[in-house]
């Protein structure tokens, strides 16, 4: 009995994360479909579309499924669906402020599920431009930690005309105003390369401490939001200790 109900954990945590991974390819398939119908459907020319494909290859998502993507946004594409960009925000266990980004083909059912999640969790939903104004949007660069030294990213990051860096053992992390995110990123591509990640983000002006219910709440409701195939990204000014992170995953 052992041996059969461990093969049955081992199928289900597989199915588990083939089902994990369709989630992730379908809200990329979507991302690069959206940027290529708002603007070229050649990367070269279209920065989003550029580094929605980058993200896409760091997913291991295939050329055949990027192509499908970007063809389903053409004109008269039998596929070709209509999503809105729209921004929701809120409250999470804690008090966190919650930014919720999401491509969707229906706002009423997505602000439906939204709201549910978040009161599930012990979240609110709010309203527009209820917590924008904790966070800072900025542009931000990755690049590998090994494609140069922290002194020489520092420089080209100055003479691109970012905004910061820090650098890491595995990373540097680069951000830019929103202005001059296009500017400083094909300045570093052609100096470095293509990056690890390219977008714009909101970056919280200070972090609230979670710890306990609220945290084992919060990662609930993260993990809810992540399931959710029209919600594309998360940002939060929450901070869990990696102690308690270790804590809530046993």
């Amino acid at each position: 009995m052992a041996g059969h109900s461990h093969a049955k954990n081992v199928m289900h945590q597989k199915g588990k994360s083939d089902a994990k991974k369709a989630k992730i390819f379908n809200k990329l398939a979507r991302e690069i479909a959206v940027a290529a119908k708002m603007g070229s459907p050649d990367p070269g020319a279209n920065p989003r579309l550029r580094a929605a494909i980058i993200e896409a290859r760091k997913n291991n998502m295939t050329r055949d499924r990027i192509e499908r993507a970007i063809k389903s946004a053409q004109p008269g594409a039998a596929d070709n669906a209509n999503y809105d960009e729209v921004r929701y925000e809120g409250y999470g266990p804690g008090g966190v402020a919650l930014i919720i980004e999401a491509l969707t083909d229906n706002r009423n059912r997505t602000a439906s599920e939204l709201r549910t999640a978040l009161s599930k969790h012990g979240g609110t939903l709010g309203e527009s431009n209820s917590v924008a104004f904790m966070f800072s949007r900025v542009g931000q660069i990755i690049y590998p930690a090994a494609v140069a030294s922290a002194d020489a990213m520092l420089e080209a990051v100055i003479d691109a005309g970012g905004d910061n860096v820090e650098s890491g053992t595995e990373m540097h992390d680069i951000t830019t105003s929103v202005d001059d995110f296009g500017t400083v990123r094909a300045a570093l591509e052609k100096k470095f390369g293509e990056p690890q990640s390219a977008r714009l983000t909101w970056n919280p002006q200070t972090l609230v401490p979670v710890t306990g219910e609220p945290a084992q709440n919060l990662v609930k409701l993260l993990d809810a939001l992540d399931d959710d195939d029209d919600v594309q990204n998360v940002f939060g000014n929450f901070d869990i200790a990696a102690a308690e992170l270790e804590t809530l995953a046993s």
